[in-house]
């Protein structure tokens, strides 16, 4: 076994375990720290297989803003644990049902054609540029799938904001053109008070 073959090998076994603590933990916080371990984990594999910018991307992008966005919200809420842990076992038949489905599909992936011969990586030139590459298939092959994704996105991102967007009767906010009409007189009220003496 190669160097290369370990390292693969570690990286795919920190990467499952830690998925697993993910769906496994109580704590939200530990499973969102479990969770940007299994994001560095795949990062990891991505540069075994000389794909330096899917590396970096899910790096900044995942870990760097989503992942510490998520963390801090998950902080800052008051989370009621209990509440969240009580429709575990009503809905525990339907999800081990599902996942079931999904490792006999994985199952029958792996058991295909293209899984009995491995390929090994080949060299590359010294100007190969994988960004270029990349940018160069989406923009070409798959330009229609790359634009219904980015339609699903705003969709996504516009009912998100839908659904938050409420008007709320009981919110209080400021009225900038009453501001900026009171007076002097308005701002400020003088009171005569008689002096406290004691006996």
């Amino acid at each position: 076994m190669s160097a290369q073959d370990t390292i693969f090998y570690f990286f795919s076994a920190v990467l499952i375990l830690s998925a697993l603590g993910v769906i496994t933990f109580r704590n939200p916080v530990y499973a969102a720290l479990l969770l940007v371990l299994a994001f560095f984990s795949a990062a990891g594999i991505w540069l075994l297989l000389e794909a330096e910018f899917l590396a970096i991307a899910l790096v900044l992008v995942y870990v760097g803003a989503v992942m510490v966005l998520f963390l801090f919200v998950v902080m800052m809420l008051d989370i009621n644990l209990d509440k969240l842990r009580e429709g575990f076992w009503k809905w525990f038949p339907f999800g081990a049902l599902i996942a079931v489905v999904i490792a006999v599909e994985i199952g029958l992936v792996m058991m295909g054609d293209q899984f009995k011969q491995i390929i090994p990586l080949q060299p590359k030139a010294s100007d190969y540029s994988n960004t270029k590459e990349l940018g160069r298939l989406i923009y070409t092959e798959y330009v229609y799938v790359f634009e219904l994704a980015a339609v699903v996105l705003l969709v996504a991102m516009v009912a998100a904001i839908a659904l938050t967007l409420r008007h709320r009767t009981d919110k209080k906010s400021p009225n900038p053109s009453s501001q900026v009409k009171v007076k002097r007189n308005d701002r400020i009220r003088m009171v005569s008070m008689a002096p406290e003496t004691k006996e």
